[in-house]
């Protein structure tokens, strides 16, 4: 085993003493684990997967906060490589099945023995080197012939002089399986994606076709194609399969490469376009953000993003922090709805203020909250709950938690300080 890869693992748990007999007592190099850390609520366990962005989320699904099913919703926006185990009751497995779409690898019933905690561990163990082989092994594999793929090809990379108008394209979509029937008329996306080495080198293979088009077969509809060095992508949706899923996509294909292959990989996306006859210019609009962002970083970067100035940037990052400080008392504030605000994608958006502001969205968002409600403890006789309420808090517990972690005092404790403070300067 010390001769494979350690997958790293963080486990969140509110049960004390279950936490930490999972954590101590659970040999974990022995199953082909590092345990990286602990958490007792969905918001510590999130801030944990941004920061050591872990192969395994190991939680249980009702936690205080965040629930568990929560959680995988949030690390599915900011770490979508992340693959995440269940450990709950069994009532709880209905309730877990609205969470299958979010890399969920197992789902452990309570209670559960350190021998049956192995087992688990085994059975993730190798469904997770199985991902890695699928990356690995497409380095040495032929790219396998597509009807599909030889049909879009000319469509995305030429320009004819004669094009087939849009009923005819669409008659040969159907004939070739792209399309399902006459009354299959999505959208479409372009996305190209190149591997880099450690010199900056092009290093895309016709192998990489394979691994771009399994994960992108989590999400939505899709051709993939290897051409000129780069692996193209023609992906089918309608605008909300887009709108949902694209971003995510786009983060979890460079994740995995540097996680898996130790290459850094860039990422152009074209705008939503509504016919085939549309796919050459979508193609042109994915290679011109390509050629866009820093090349010594692996990076994605949609055409929209690029328009007018003020969408890059520190300047960006400004208007990011102006709306935050406008909306923070909203309780569904989010990178998704900040960035639809800014309309730029929330993979450009997150990028941008973990460059320019230094911190992660959420870490931005909290201390916000808490500096709103320090102000507000202090210079306003409002309620607790009135004070968690205007700064985007429905449940005055995760308030607390939140203000005291930060704070490192309660409010209510803070407010009986503040009084005490005050009595004494009277007197």
């Amino acid at each position: 085993m010390a001769t494979k890869t350690l997958y790293t693992v963080i486990v969140a748990d509110d049960e004390d003493e279950l936490r930490e007999a999972v954590c101590t007592m659970v040999p974990w190099q022995e199953y082909g684990f590092k345990l990286l850390g602990s958490a007792s609520n969905g918001l510590d366990a999130l801030q944990l997967v941004e920061q050591y962005e872990p192969d395994l989320l190991l939680t249980d699904i009702r936690m205080p906060f965040i629930s568990g099913i929560e959680l995988a919703r949030h690390v599915r926006e900011v770490r979508p490589a992340t693959n995440i185990a269940f450990l709950s009751g069994y009532d709880d497995f209905e309730y877990a099945k609205q969470a299958i779409q979010y890399n969920i690898i197992s789902y452990m019933l309570k209670p559960l023995t350190l021998e049956g905690m192995g087992t688990e561990l085994r059975a993730i163990r190798k469904k997770i080197d199985a991902q890695f082989a699928m990356f690995r092994q497409a380095e040495s594999q032929e790219e396998k012939h597509d009807s599909r793929a030889a049909m879009l090809m000319p469509l995305v990379l030429d320009e004819y002089a004669e094009p087939w108008d849009d009923s005819q394209a669409e008659a040969y979509g159907r004939e070739c399986g792209l399309l399902r029937d006459a009354l299959d008329k999505p959208c479409y996306t372009v996305m190209v994606s190149t591997l880099l080495d450690n010199g900056d080198t092009n290093c895309t293979t016709p192998a990489f076709v394979a691994s771009v088009n399994t994960l992108s077969a989590k999400y939505l509809r899709r051709v993939s194609f290897f051409a000129g060095g780069k692996v193209i992508s023609v992906l089918l949706g309608n605008p909300s399969d887009f709108d949902e899923y694209l971003h995510i996509l786009a983060d979890e294909i460079p994740q995995m490469a540097e996680r898996i292959l130790r290459k850094r990989c860039r990422i152009g996306i074209s705008r939503m376009v509504r016919s085939l006859s549309a796919l050459h210019s979508a193609y042109k609009e994915a290679m011109e953000a390509l050629r866009q962002g820093d090349s010594s970083e692996s990076c994605v970067q949609f055409i929209n993003d690029l328009a007018p100035a003020a969408k890059g940037g520190n300047s960006l990052c400004q208007r990011a922090l102006e709306l935050l400080d406008q909306h923070y008392m909203e309780e569904d504030l989010s990178l998704v709805s900040l960035s639809g605000l800014l309309d730029v994608s929330p993979n450009h958006l997150s990028a941008c203020i973990k460059k320019y502001a230094g911190e992660t969205f959420i870490n931005i968002l909290i201390r916000k909250r808490m500096e709103a409600a320090r102000e507000l403890l202090t210079n306003s006789n409002l309620k607790i709950q009135d004070i968690s309420q205007r700064c985007g808090y429905t449940d005055q517990h995760y308030f607390s938690y939140c203000f005291k972690k930060y704070c490192g005092e309660s409010p209510n404790a803070m407010r009986r300080r503040l009084e005490a403070e005050k009595a004494g300067d009277l007197g």
